[in-house]
């Protein structure tokens, strides 16, 4: 039931990666949420990643989100692969992997992240890498713990903010 299978959203996120918006995500609508650490961490994402971290900010603004922590997770979510940029080819490489064998992601994604084994690492490790990131810089334990669960298969017990996100990230 992801849509981040789906077809559409896919071309969607590659027309994105290879051609984002020429200004970047305005800063004055970032400050009020972020603090300067984090909108440091947040600059350092690239521009296609920037610009999906915001569309998952508004979606959840639009959805009548108003709790502080749940919309920096928002714009924070994939703040772990800030370590380890991937090339669109990379992104590729694991879209498709997905698609014809998930079962790889996880076998060759808790591998070191070098070499062929970099990207797979970056899919399956982001959100661990990303919490561990955002605990330096002052945030709450509800944020921290939102990004490193943000990739966690949905469950009925789930609390409703991981929930709220994830649906935000997918629809993004």
């Amino acid at each position: 039931m992801k849509p981040k299978n789906n077809f559409s959203y896919r071309i969607q996120q590659f027309q994105l990666a290879v051609n984002p918006p020429a200004q970047p995500v305005p800063t004055e609508e970032l400050k009020p949420y972020l603090n300067n650490a984090q909108l440091a961490l947040f600059r350092n994402l690239q521009p296609s990643e920037q610009w999906h971290a915001f569309k998952v900010f508004n979606k959840l603004k639009d959805d009548g989100v108003t709790q502080p922590e749940l919309l920096k997770a928002g714009l924070l979510h994939d703040i772990g692969k800030i370590l380890y940029p991937l090339k669109t080819w990379e992104r590729v490489m694991i879209v498709v992997t997905k698609q014809i064998s998930p079962s790889l992601i996880q076998q060759w994604g808790y591998r070191k992240p070098t070499g062929f084994f970099k990207f797979f690492s970056v899919a399956s490790r982001h959100a661990e890498l990303g919490a561990d990131l955002i605990s330096q810089t002052g945030a709450s334990k509800e944020l921290i713990e939102l990004i490193r669960r943000h990739e966690e298969n949905p469950s009925s017990n789930q609390d409703a903010s991981l929930s709220c996100l994830q649906k935000a990230d997918n629809s993004s």
